[in-house]
């Protein structure tokens, strides 16, 4: 079978142990180290790496997005208009795309004219804004906030939120079924879907549906997009009770839920590349590096690093070492960051938490 859960390779290596008359050497056990970069932040949920080094994050329940400087330094840049936080829901993914400078009175000659983009919460639906990035790093504030897509289903949970653009320049959108399965299934709703739009909110050429955002159904919860160095879409998927998911996006694909979860055997679904159990996942945001994949995991407590060359295989790191994870990132420099997510109601916060922690794997 095509899809694999990441735990049969373990399995697998086992078994083969036991059926040898002599055991092979243990090999030499990974090694990771973990480095403060930033510590004290509130129920953090995205963080979205600047050219100068700078990282902007948000917080969901606050609504607020700060710019945390490569030294740790938080400087608050404004607060999104209309977040309501409730359950799950609140200041959710961001994105940041070139901008005409002719709205910015001060361009930045270090990341240029940017404008973010925010995926967010209200008390009607969830919505992307955009809000020109303002001033000099140290000194950044928000512009105006203008509705770029709304009408996308918010509830308590399953509210997706993850936001990237892609490397057509397009802005992809993962949502979720908002607790409400029907609507993964019906291409008419945006729950439960990968969207794909231009950066003014309208339908770009070469969607699947004409006149329509959606660009694959029949997701449960998604909260990572991102693309490999051969131009490969990858999303990670919560799934209910037994399987988390990493699939491989395209267009016009439907993955199934609620009709599946995991693999399945109808060929109109398109089944994940791998599966986890739940309890090892939970996954949030992912990252790529060439041809690796990171993906942060919640109730897993741990990053997963996936091999995407050939037949995918993932190995578990930092598990249990910094508590609940929700996001990954690359910065320009080449570091690895994560972002825990203690603070949020659902996690054990230690000293310090939430944290931003630069990740050197050996």
């Amino acid at each position: 079978m095509k899809a694999k859960a990441a735990w049969l390779a373990s399995l697998a290596a086992a078994a083969l142990a036991l059926s040898s008359c002599q055991s092979p050497a243990p090999a030499p056990k990974p090694t990771e180290t973990a480095t403060d970069v930033a510590t004290g932040l509130e129920s953090p949920w995205s963080m979205e790496p600047l050219a100068d080094g700078h990282l902007l994050v948000s917080e969901r329940d606050s609504g607020k997005i700060l710019d945390v400087a490569p030294d740790g330094t938080k400087q608050r840049v404004g607060t999104v208009p209309g977040v309501v936080h409730q359950g799950e829901g609140g200041l959710l993914g961001l994105a940041t795309g070139k901008e005409l400078c002719t709205d910015h009175p001060t361009p930045d000659p270090a990341t240029g004219c940017l404008a973010v983009f925010a995926y967010l919460t209200t008390a009607d639906d969830n919505r992307i804004v955009r809000m020109p990035l303002l001033g000099l790093a140290g000194s950044r504030s928000l512009g105006p906030a203008a509705n770029v897509l709304t009408g996308i289903p918010k509830g308590s949970n399953h509210n997706g939120g993850r936001i990237a653009f892609g490397p057509d320049g397009m802005l992809y959108i993962g949502t979720g079924d908002a607790g409400n399965r029907n609507n993964a299934q019906n291409p008419a709703s945006l729950g439960g879907k990968i969207l794909r739009i231009a950066r003014d909110g309208s339908i770009p050429r070469g969607n699947p549906i004409p006149d329509s955002p959606v660009w694959t159904l029949g997701h449960r919860n998604l909260q990572g997009l991102a693309w490999d160095e051969t131009g490969r879409m990858w999303a990670s998927e919560f799934g209910q009770n037994t399987w988390d998911e990493l699939n491989q996006v395209k267009a016009g694909s439907n993955y199934g839920w609620p009709l599946v979860e995991g693999e399945g055997t109808d060929p109109q679904f398109t089944n994940p590349v791998l599966v986890w159990p739940t309890s090892e996942a939970s996954p949030s945001g992912i990252a790529i590096a060439g041809t690796t994949l990171y993906m942060a995991s919640l109730r897993g407590e741990r990053l997963w690093e996936v091999k995407l060359d050939g037949e995918p295989t993932a190995r578990a790191r930092l598990t249990n070492q910094l508590g609940r994870l929700r996001d990954v990132t690359l910065t320009t420099d080449g570091r690895l960051l994560v972002l825990t997510n203690n603070t949020d109601g659902r996690g054990t916060p230690k000293p310090g938490d939430d944290r931003i922690v630069a990740i050197t794997i050996e």
